[in-house]
């Protein structure tokens, strides 16, 4: 599987350049998984239902299926937070897993930019990120800009920089 991160600060863009690439990438034909890194404890069950209830009762694992969908909750119970690449084995095989987070990972990025957040630039200081998408020119950044809201084009950048070749974009 290829893989290609979108990292930056808060409030920088990074889920909104994250649904537009796989909105973009996945009207171009290919197959796209996700890896959101959180920093604060996620729960994605709700108080009260029975799968919350089976977690909170001890469960490692709790497997929710319907028919649209199956979702496995692992609780890490003290364990410490897997490596990304122990993540990454289990997904199901695509062309292209998008990673959200994990900004300081050897894995290559591109690094969601705006002005308003006021902070620096990561990309001088970490080599793996290989383009800035940005709502500002930046012209003494160490990479290329691109700009954020051009969707097409951070595309066609993130499948070159994996050796996809950048399917026709699509209408939207």
């Amino acid at each position: 599987m290829k893989v290609f991160g979108i990292a930056g600060w808060k409030n920088s863009g990074k889920t909104g350049l994250t649904e537009r690439l796989v909105t973009e990438i996945t009207a171009r034909g290919y197959t796209v998984s996700t890896v959101k890194h959180a920093h604060h404890t996620v729960d994605i069950d709700q108080p009260g239902r029975d799968s919350y209830r089976h977690r909170r009762a001890g469960a490692r694992e709790v497997l929710l299926v319907s028919s649209r969908r199956w979702a496995l909750m692992h609780e890490l119970r003290d364990a410490p937070e897997p490596d990304l690449a122990d993540l990454l084995a289990r997904l199901s095989p695509v062309d292209l897993v998008l990673i959200e987070g994990y900004k300081h990972g050897p894995h290559p990025k591109i690094e969601a930019h705006r002005a308003e957040t006021g902070k620096p630039l990561m990309a001088p200081e970490d080599p793996a990120i290989r383009a800035i998408a940005s709502d500002i020119d930046l012209p003494d950044a160490p990479v290329p800009v691109l700009a954020l809201d051009d969707t097409a084009t951070i595309a066609d950048f993130v499948l070159r920089a994996v050796g996809l070749e950048p399917a026709p974009a699509s209408a939207t």
